[in-house]
C-alpha cells in the first residue's frame, strides 16, 4: 500500500526513536494512506518551523508486517480508542504495546472532546456520544524499527 508522511524533511530512512513521545499511539514513525492528510500535516509543521513542507511517499507491505509483527487496528472512535489515546498522551506505561497500530487521529475534529474528557470537563458518556458523530481518518504508527527495515520502502518525496 502507498503511504505518506508529512514533515519538513526528506526521510529515506525514518527512525521510530525520532518521534515525539506521548502522541496518539505513542512514540513511533507515523504514516497514513490518506495523501491529503499528510499534506495538511506537512503544511502545519511548515508554518511552525518556518521551513518547506515535504511529503515522503513509501510503499508499506502491511500484509508482511502483520504476519511478522504485533499489529492492532482501532476501527472507530470508541471507548477503547479513547482510553488508549488518553493513556498515551498522559505517558502511562500500563497499556499494551504493539509494533504497528492503526486507527483514527485525535485531530481538530475530535481533539476538544479528547481533551475535555482528559480534563474531567466531559463525562465518558458525553465524550463517546461526541466521538460517535465522526468517522475516523487513518494513521499508522510504527513503533518497532525492524518494521521499517523489513516492510517500508521509500519511493519519493515532493515539496508542498
Amino acid at each position: 500500500m502507498k503511504v505518506y508522511h508529512g514533515t519538513t524533511l526528506t526521510l529515506e530512512h525514518p527512525l521510530v526513536s525520532a518521534g515525539r513521545p506521548h502522541l496518539d499511539f505513542g512514540q513511533g514513525f507515523y504514516i497514513t494512506d490518506i495523501q491529503q492528510q499528510a499534506e495538511s500535516w506537512a503544511n502545519r509543521i511548515r508554518r511552525i518551523r518556518l521551513a518547506s513542507g515535504v511529503v515522503n511517499v513509501y510503499e508499506f507491505d502491511l500484509d508482511k508486517a502483520k504476519s511478522l509483527f504485533s499489529y492492532y487496528k482501532f476501527e472507530k472512535y470508541d471507548n477503547e480508542w479513547l482510553q488508549f489515546i488518553v493513556a498515551n498522551r498522559m505517558g502511562r506505561d500500563d497499556i499494551p504495546h504493539y509494533d504497528i497500530i492503526e486507527g483514527g487521529v485525535a485531530n481538530d475534529r475530535v481533539i476538544d472532546t479528547v481533551e475535555g474528557y482528559m480534563s474531567n470537563l466531559m463525562s465518558l458518556e458525553n465524550a463517546l456520544k461526541e466521538l460517535s458523530k465522526h468517522s475516523p481518518n487513518n494513521q499508522i504508527c510504527i513503533s518497532n524499527q525492524q518494521v521499517i527495515e523489513d516492510c517500508l520502502k521509500f519511493i519519493d518525496f515532493y515539496n508542498i
